[in-house]
């Protein structure tokens, strides 16, 4: 039996836009053109390719205005994971030699990139957490050195939502006079956010995260900065990205945070309002359960809320949730398919047990009250028939 004939007769609920959102009204119609009649190449020199060298350059300034920065400020890329590579591994090479330093609870991205750099000849370590997820300035005060050439800390993170203080961060890598680059994933469309008062040198965003097109992102990088290219093969992004350019996606991105933006207050205070609602009443509700990470409306993204349950693996309640029409998450979409406990997780104090029962709920704009209430009830009697077994 699929599991379309399974859950075509219920309600479902989508609870997972921590791993993506649903593509949005404003840009699926921005994009409609630019998937039929406006198809040139950007970088053609008759009509076709000046329309589409014109429509990329006005997603490129809307995308920038958003976010605080220049146009030329902003590069084009296929989405997160691109960004965080090209700004890991780019600015690693183009210092040539020294440390890089990123948080304990890093996206993949970012650490694996880390972790590769060592093979030439880059040293990686790791700032601790604490148990709300959040990395303590003078953690990064005590291991800067003049040897450090980047620190690399995420806005938010995807696994629990904490926030982190990249401008303090940022501060005190400048003062040693290593770059700053922060994975703003999580948080772009969802909180505001301006490469100016981070204080940010690079920055990562991915439109699938805010209503956008899959596929696309963008890192930022401040004028001035020095970033060696990781792809060969063509002239586009100033000589700094070859390969042809994706027009449609662009505009579909800037469409999707135009719109983010504009409604980004009343719609913020909605979707935390729906979480910590939520939140409360699983942990009134459900005995056993337990946060990881907080709820604290001042460090935290409105969406996202972590949970563990005694008794419990995340994997089954997982699976027990999915078949009654409820779509969570276990920890960080890029790693869904792995057995091992979450670095983030871990790096809180849990145990490799806590950790593997970890079940993450991500609130975004489709949802409602009615969603929410239902995700608890069926969450509440998911857990009670677990236990039983």
């Amino acid at each position: 039996m699929s599991f379309r004939v399974q859950t075509q007769n219920m309600k479902r609920v989508y609870l997972d836009n921590a791993a993506t959102t649903p593509l949005c009204d404003e840009a699926r119609e921005a994009m409609r053109p630019y998937l039929s009649d406006v198809f040139g190449n950007a970088d053609s020199r008759h009509s076709y390719g000046r329309d589409a060298a014109a429509a990329l350059a006005s997603a490129r300034a809307c995308i920038a205005e958003c976010i605080g920065a220049s146009a030329d400020e902003v590069y084009f890329t296929s989405g997160g994971t691109e960004s965080d590579n090209w700004a890991v591994k780019g600015a690693a090479f183009a210092r040539g030699k020294g440390r890089i330093i990123a948080s304990a609870v890093e996206h993949p991205a970012v650490y694996e990139s880390c972790e590769q750099l060592r093979r030439f000849g880059f040293s990686a370590e790791y700032l601790p957490v604490g148990k709300d997820g959040a990395v303590s300035p003078s953690s990064l005060d005590g291991a800067m050195a003049e040897d450090v050439v980047l620190v690399s800390v995420m806005t938010a993170n995807n696994e629990l939502g904490t926030l982190q203080p990249v401008r303090l961060l940022a501060e005190t890598a400048h003062a040693y006079g290593a770059l700053l680059h922060t994975d703003a994933v999580q948080a772009v469309g969802a909180v505001p956010v301006d490469v100016n008062v981070l204080g940010a040198d690079m920055l990562s965003l991915s439109a699938h995260k805010f209503g956008g097109p899959k596929g696309f992102g963008a890192l930022y990088v401040r004028n001035g900065v020095r970033l060696e290219a990781l792809h060969s093969g063509g002239e586009q992004e100033r000589k700094k990205r070859g390969g042809t350019s994706d027009v449609a996606g662009a505009v579909g991105t800037a469409a999707a945070l135009k719109a983010a933006v504009s409604r980004m207050t009343e719609e913020s205070a909605r979707v935390r309002a729906l979480k910590d609602g939520f939140a409360a009443r699983v942990l009134n509700g459900i005995d056993g359960a337990r946060l990881n990470g907080t709820t604290d409306a001042e460090r935290t993204l409105p969406g996202i809320v972590n949970f563990r349950f005694d008794g419990i693996t995340g994997e089954e309640l997982l699976f027990s949730l999915d078949l009654a029409g409820i779509a969570v998450s276990n920890g960080s979409a890029c790693s869904a398919g792995s057995s091992e406990p979450s670095r983030t997780l871990l790096a809180l104090g849990l145990t490799a047990e806590e950790a593997k029962g970890a079940v993450r709920f991500s609130f975004g704009r489709a949802n409602t009250a009615e969603d929410a209430e239902r995700a608890y009830t069926v969450l509440r009697d998911a857990v009670r028939r677990l236990r039983a077994l």
